[in-house]
Formats: C-alpha cells, sequence, structure tokens
C-alpha cells in the first residue's frame, strides 16, 4: 500500500495550492520542501519580498516627491533601509506562517528534505540527518526555477546579485547596473532607483520587455526614463571585474563594435529564469525533458512516467506563480478523478512597477502575424478623473478585439494599478465577452476602470472622454 495518495515534490505556489487542493478533495497529501519555511522561491525570496520593497519604495518616492503637488508639506524625509527591509521580512514570515497554517488545517504532512524520484511511485526524500521513502499513487513535481547565470559573471550576492541578493542589500548602491530588461529586472531597478540609486538598464535586445506589446513596450521606456532610468540597449555584457569597491563592466554593441566599460557599485543580473530540476533523478525514473530542458508533458500535465506529474516553472508556459497556483488545482482535481483545466488564453502577466503594466492575451505584433483581423480601442489615462485626481495619468488601455465577432482578443494597459485594472478583461474573455459587452457594462464614476470600458468603447469608434 501507498503511504500517500498524491505527493508533490515542491513548496511554492503551484506545489502547496495543489496539496491544498488535493486534501480538499479527500486525497491523503503530502508535501516535500527543503527550505526552512514554505512558500518556494515567491513568497520566501521573489513576488512576495519584492512587491513589499515596491510598495515601501513607492510611499518614499511620494512622500519625496508627490506629496507636495497635493498640498502636502512635508520635511525631513529620510530613508530607514534596515526598518524597509524589516518590513518586506515581516511580510515574507506572514505569508509563509499563512502556508503552514493551512497545511495543518488540511491535514497535509510537511516532508522536510530534498525530493528525489525512485521509479515505481516511490519518491526519496533526503533530510539533514537521513533519507526516508515514500510512496504514492501520484507524484507532482512542482520545484519551480531558478536565476540563469551569464559566463563571466559570477553571481556572489554581494557584488554581483542576482534577485535574491537585490532583496537584501544593506545600503542604496551609488550605481546599480542591471543586465536584462525584463519584468524582474525594472521592478527591482525601479525600488533601488526611488531610494536613490542612479539605474543603467544593459539589454542584449534592442527594446525591453520584448514579450510585451510593442507600443506599450516603448511607453514604458519613456516613462521610466523620465523617472531617471538610463538604458544601454542592443548591448552585452562580454566581461566582469569585480573590486573591493565595485564591478567594472565590459560592453558592446550586440551586433559588434567597440567595447567600453561601466563602472558600478553592485550588477543586478536578471536575464531571466530555468526549471529547476537538478538532482530530481528525472532521468533514472523516465521522465522525459525538452530541448530547453523543461519536463514534457502531455494536455493534462502527464509527464513520460507513469503517475507523475509537473506544473510550473519546470514546465512549458510564462513562468508565473498564477500559472503554476491554476495548474496545480487542475492537476489535483485530474488526480481526484475530476475535469481539471486551465485557459492558457487568459494568463495576465503583470509588471509592478509605477506605473504598472499588466496584458492578457496576444500583442498587436503577434495577431499581425498570425493574419488576424483585428480592431484596436484605445483610451489615455489623461482623459480619466479619477487618474487626474490621483496626479497619475501616465498610460493607456489599449483592447483588441476581433473585426468580426467583436470578441476581445487582449488587453494591454500602462498606468495606475494596471494590475488589477486588467482582471476585468481577464473574466470577460473567459465567458468568451466582446467590446461591446464590456462597453455595455456598468463602471462606477469615478474609477480608474472607466478607461478600460472606454477602452472598449473605443474599439468600435465611440468613446465619450476623448
Amino acid at each position: 500500500m501507498s503511504d500517500y495518495d498524491v505527493i508533490v515534490i515542491g513548496g511554492g505556489p503551484g506545489g502547496y495550492v495543489c496539496a491544498i487542493r488535493a486534501a480538499q478533495l479527500g486525497l491523503k497529501t503530502a508535501c516535500v520542501e527543503s527550505r526552512a519555511t514554505l512558500g518556494g522561491t515567491c513568497l520566501n525570496v521573489g513576488c512576495i519580498p519584492s512587491k513589499a520593497l515596491l510598495q515601501a519604495s513607492e510611499k518614499f518616492e511620494e512622500a519625496n516627491h508627490a506629496f507636495k503637488d497635493f498640498g502636502i508639506q512635508v520635511s525631513g524625509v529620510k530613508l530607514d533601509l534596515k526598518g524597509m527591509l524589516g518590513h518586506k521580512d515581516k511580510v515574507v514570515e506572514s505569508n509563509v506562517k499563512g502556508v503552514e497554517f493551512l497545511f495543518k488545517k488540511n491535514k497535509i504532512d510537511w516532508l522536510k528534505g530534498r525530493g528525489e524520484l525512485q521509479g515505481g511511485g516511490t519518491v526519496a526524500v533526503k533530510g539533514d540527518k537521513d533519507t526516508k521513502t515514500y510512496g504514492a499513487k501520484a507524484i507532482v513535481i512542482a520545484t519551480g526555477s531558478t536565476h540563469v547565470d551569464l559566463p563571466g559573471l559570477e553571481i556572489d550576492e554581494k557584488k554581483i546579485v542576482s534577485s535574491t541578493g537585490a532583496l537584501e542589500l544593506t545600503k542604496v548602491p551609488k550605481h546599480l547596473v542591471v543586465v536584462g530588461g525584463g519584468y524582474i529586472g525594472l521592478e527591482m531597478g525601479s525600488v533601488w532607483q526611488r531610494l536613490g540609486a542612479e539605474v543603467t538598464v544593459v539589454e542584449f535586445l534592442d527594446r525591453i520587455v520584448p514579450t510585451m506589446d510593442g507600443e506599450i513596450g516603448k511607453q514604458f521606456q519613456r516613462i521610466l526614463g523620465k523617472q531617471g532610468m538610463t538604458f544601454k540597449l542592443g548591448t552585452k555584457v562580454t566581461g566582469a571585474k569585480t573590486t573591493k569597491t565595485g564591478v567594472t563592466l565590459t560592453v558592446e554593441p550586440a551586433k559588434g563594435g567597440e567595447a567600453e566599460e561601466i563602472k558600478a557599485d553592485v550588477v543586478l543580473v536578471a536575464i531571466g529564469r530555468k526549471p529547476f530540476t537538478e538532482g530530481l533523478g528525472l532521468e533514472a525514473a523516465g521522465v522525459e525533458t525538452d530541448a530547453k530542458g523543461r519536463i514534457a508533458t502531455d494536455g493534462h500535465w502527464q509527464t513520460s512516467a507513469a503517475g507523475v506529474y509537473a506544473i510550473g516553472d519546470v514546465i512549458a508556459g510564462p513562468m508565473l506563480a498564477h500559472k503554476a497556483e491554476e495548474e496545480g488545482v487542475a492537476v489535483a482535481e485530474r488526480i481526484a478523478g475530476k475535469p481539471g483545466h486551465v485557459n492558457y488564453a487568459t494568463v495576465p502577466g503583470i509588471v509592478y512597477t509605477w506605473p504598472e503594466v499588466a496584458s492578457v492575451g496576444p500583442t498587436e505584433e503577434e495577431l499581425k502575424d498570425q493574419g488576424v483581423d483585428y480592431r484596436v480601442g484605445k483610451f489615455p489615462f489623461t482623459a480619466n478623473g479619477r487618474a487626474r485626481a490621483a496626479g497619475m495619468t501616465d498610460g493607456f488601455v489599449k483592447i483588441l478585439a476581433d473585426a468580426r465577432s467583436d470578441r476581445i482578443l487582449a488587453a494591454h494597459i500602462i498606468g495606475p494599478e494596471a494590475g488589477t485594472l486588467i482582471h476585468e478583461v481577464v473574466v470577460a474573455m473567459e465567458f468568451g465577452g466582446s467590446a461591446e459587452d464590456l462597453a455595455r457594462a456598468f463602471h462606477g464614476h469615478p474609477t480608474l476602470n472607466e478607461a478600460v470600458k472606454e477602452a472598449a468603447l473605443a474599439v468600435d469608434g465611440r468613446t465619450l472622454h476623448i
């Protein structure tokens, strides 16, 4: 007899949510996690602590620069970095303890150690002192991802840091160089820029956030540039020398050209993430991977090994916590004999800078490449009453709808609370809604959401406030 119905390897958002849903469905469930706390990268050194610092640094920025616009005079504003990092740590502690409580509530066993597949429905859990083997009818791999290294830039988490080290800097660097113009680099660059650092972003491609809608990306770069962030696009890093005082990077044009040096106090390497599958025993257990090192699955998260499933960052698709969570729920439901499902067409992506950037569905460029006949509706936040009242008028909402059916295909938003606003479009798309549906739905006044309504109206060329 098996020890468990389900063993989940990995206690991050995908893994712990999968374990909770499995337990809710009456399955005897265990979760293998080697960290001292549950929650994985996201809760411990990723999404949650970075958002805590983003929120805190936004408040610091407002106190220093924005309050005066509202008739609020402040003086003597000082940065207490130790206190800000303490806030971040408290937020993390609260979240990871919350997950541990949920495990106890749902009677999920936490098997502390590193999990390794042994084949035949068994998992070895290597703890600090011993190794124990457990059997399960179903095994779910949810081990997430880790940062990608750049040759010539050895991460020491002091002067050359990953996103983990960028959360722990004990003083504000005078000059922070971010290698990589993606979500993580821009978010962490924003944090330290608000706190006083000069920030330079070095990106190999000729634009930042290359997966983003082109028009949104250009506007995003302009806004970040106005905030003081500088960019060296189409540039590659070819070397680095670490000294007692900082790092000297050697860079050159990506297409070839003369090299130059950039001096920095700290360098953040944020060029992407890769699946974390080291030590899982995939090959011995008969679990196949693809050319990118991701675990190969069928359309229902089943791997090539019977009874072994995989979700989240270790499989194909966007490396997002909420994507992993939905997969965790769906695979638990399938294991329990229910019809688990994930609609990948409505996975939102969000950059938590200020202003925020959010999207769901394909970009305009992708629709053009696919030969889709579509219509565009746009509305700027400069014409939204609530945005004016808040002094947050940068950006716009863009909605893309099918030219014949009017079904919403995508939405791209840059502006205040974009990460919140995108979700009404996500829900509309989930129900196969049209731009007309969104345009005719009530939107309270005055709210930022009215910009979404107006963009939906704009699809049909009938905006009311511009």
